[in-house]
């Protein structure tokens, strides 16, 4: 075999193998990103919508930003007795070819203690950490306490 055709193998090699490490962010996007501002030192809430294009989950395993000191996943549940819950989830899982929303009442980005102030119009990035180490970094439009989701 030539080495012009040996390279062409390897080049071949190289960017199958590429292609099967991609990373999950590579296919996630990110769209409708916005925080709710609440007063003084009260926590905010980050909602996003979040599709996945690749024919394998993605999972989110950690949210970071230099706006907060704090940034976590939560989620907002309702028992039969109409009780509202918040917990605090390690992950959050993006099936394949699917869309995800952190909204109100659901899925949300939990945001304590503002290393800034902040006001309505700002914009903030927020890292999405996944499992395989990638992130997306999302920037998030701050908007005022009575903002009402518009997706």
């Amino acid at each position: 075999m030539t080495r012009r055709a040996l390279f062409a193998l390897l080049l071949i090699g190289v960017l199958s193998a590429g292609n099967t490490l991609a990373a999950q962010a590579d296919h996630v996007t990110a769209a409708h990103a916005w925080i709710r501002l609440l007063p003084g030192d009260l926590p905010a809430a980050g909602y996003v919508t979040l599709q996945n294009n690749d024919a394998t989950a993605a999972t989110i395993a950690a949210v970071h930003t230099n706006a907060y000191a704090s940034a976590m996943i939560h989620q907002s549940t309702q028992d039969a007795d109409g009780v509202s819950h918040m917990t605090m989830v390690d992950h959050l899982a993006i099936p394949a070819h699917a869309v995800v929303s952190l909204s109100p009442s659901g899925y949300h980005l939990m945001l304590e203690h503002a290393t800034h102030p902040l006001k309505p119009g700002d914009s903030i990035n927020i890292a999405l950490s996944f499992a395989d180490g990638s992130q997306l970094l999302v920037p998030f439009l701050v908007r005022p306490a009575n903002a009402v989701d518009t997706n």
